[in-house]
């Protein structure tokens, strides 16, 4: 890292708060491998300069002042990737969704479908690693796994022979696989019904399909890389990729009142609940597989001698690398040193074998599965990658979600609920309605309201100078300061869940 890189870095720093300013020049003096002299140097840097700096001061380079980008430019980067989808029957009323980039090419991926036959809704969010390749192939390819395997015996009949698209109803697709990527993933999702159809009995399980699906595709990319080689000793770079590079998930399946959420890695699903009181509550349904996870650490000591307690965890990371502690893909971390030296050292060098890797498979991609049975009460569920949690609790994320609820009915015209009103009735509804107008939000979309309070928030509302500061850095520095984020919010139909029997 250059000269240039440190003094953008440091005055960027300037512009968070204390807490949040230390917090990002630690992380960054350690991933450089700063010596602790330099780590306390730069620490009281920015803390100094922080007291005496203004928040509006404009980002300089060599030549000169850089202008920050307009309110309205930064709302243009900000709703650039957002979607919203509304549904006119089953539990889910709506969902809106969007992401930021922070490395270039984004890592993270999102999905959204309806399953034709169970009539299921999958939701999905993908945070890739080493690159983007495996998060948009399982984006791809994880939805027809999961509805193939909610199918009954005589479904699974039916539809081996037809194309895989007769599962899934997809929103808002926008990954593209490459051509001959999708002859080799079409013939491992028919050998996947295949061995669905030998093996399946008629009690369709909905945590142990997913626990399948996820576990087949991640078995499947591995082998789509070593058959081919097995047959003919030649490397495809392009599965290859897939296989080396990684993805944590969280995906939601939601059928009536019945929710089910398998989550992989760090990602986090947190459902809005409105109290008697009216009062917002998070309720985290799913729990983080990192080195904050004792049960994880736990679970990876045992797995492996007590020779390597001190190698297997190193810097809060897997062998020292790697931050989540489970994931989709990521071979380095599972093949055998024999493969490995064969496939992997030929195309990325000796790097490519981790340090103190003696008995793998030191990473798995099975995931957990959370149940929960949805009431009146249950409002939203937010579905992110760990580029929103990082920068703000469930609870504030729930409070902006319910806040903006009650805020966006300004944007619709008003209408009257029935024929023949009374007049006092009216009132009360101009009278709510001028009170929301004050609690107006900048964005219609409500993952963008979470995206634009994650980056510019302060306890005084959005700053824009934070905001377009953070938002105009350069891909190389922007990753010292955020991740990508993906944010899927989720609306529930209160009078449908009202209606379910208990």
């Amino acid at each position: 890292m250059n000269t240039s890189h440190i003094n953008i870095i440091l005055r960027t720093c300037l512009r968070l708060d204390r807490q949040l300013r230390q917090k990002v020049i630690s992380s960054w003096c350690r991933s450089n491998k700063l010596e602790c002299r330099r780590l306390l140097f730069c620490r009281s840097i920015a803390h100094t300069r922080g007291l005496h700096s203004s928040t509006g001061e404009a980002q300089v380079n060599k030549d000169g002042i850089t202008v920050l980008p307009s309110p309205q430019e930064v709302t243009i980067i900000l709703r650039k990737n957002e979607f919203n989808k509304e549904f006119t029957t089953g539990s889910i009323k709506s969902y809106d969704s969007n992401q930021l980039a922070s490395n270039n090419p984004i890592e993270d991926t999102r999905s959204e479908a309806q399953c034709r036959i169970t009539q299921g809704l999958l939701m999905g969010v993908f945070d890739g690693h080493g690159g983007p390749a495996c998060a948009q192939v399982i984006s791809k390819r994880l939805f027809n796994y999961v509805a193939a395997a909610l199918l009954p015996t005589d479904q699974l009949k039916k539809i081996i022979d037809q194309p895989h698209e007769s599962l899934l109803e997809t929103f808002n697709d926008r990954v593209e696989i490459v051509q001959d990527l999708k002859l080799t993933y079409e013939n491992s999702f028919k050998q996947y019904l295949a061995e669905l159809v030998e093996t399946r009995n008629d009690d369709v399980d909905v945590s142990m399909a997913l626990e399948k699906a996820i576990m087949k595709l991640d078995s499947d990319i591995s082998r789509e890389v070593l058959e081919p080689y097995k047959s003919t000793g030649k490397i495809n770079p392009k599965t290859l990729s897939v296989a080396l590079s990684g993805a944590v998930t969280c995906v939601s399946y939601v059928n009536g009142q019945h929710l089910h959420v398998a989550n992989v890695g760090d990602c986090n699903a947190v459902i809005g609940t409105k109290t008697e009181d009216d009062e917002w509550k998070a309720k985290k349904i799913t729990k983080e597989h990192n080195s904050e996870n004792f049960d994880e650490l736990k679970r990876i000591w045992n797995e492996h001698p007590d020779s390597e307690r001190k190698t297997v965890i190193r810097r809060d990371r897997l062998l020292g690398e790697l931050a989540p502690l489970r994931s989709l893909g990521d071979y380095r971390y599972k093949w055998s040193v024999e493969t490995l030296s064969q496939l992997a050292v030929p195309v990325y060098g000796e790097k490519a074998i981790p340090a103190n890797y003696h008995t793998p498979p030191y990473l798995t991609a099975l995931p957990d599965i959370y149940y929960h049975r949805l009431t009146p009460k249950d409002k939203f569920l937010i579905i992110a990658s760990d580029g929103l949690w990082d920068m703000m609790t469930p609870l504030q994320a729930v409070k902006l979600v319910g806040e903006h609820m009650k805020g966006k009915v300004f944007f619709n015209p008003l209408k009257l609920p029935r024929k023949n009103i009374q007049l006092g009735d009216i009132n009360e509804l101009l009278l709510h309605r001028r009170e929301s107008l004050k609690s107006k939000p900048k964005d219609r979309n409500a993952a963008t309201h979470l995206i634009r309070h994650a980056i510019g928030g302060t306890e005084y509302g959005v700053d824009h100078a934070r905001l377009a500061h953070l938002l105009s850095l350069s891909p190389d520095v922007s990753r010292m300061f955020r991740d990508d984020i993906t944010v899927t919010v989720v609306y529930f139909d209160s009078e449908f869940l009202r209606q379910c029997p208990a």
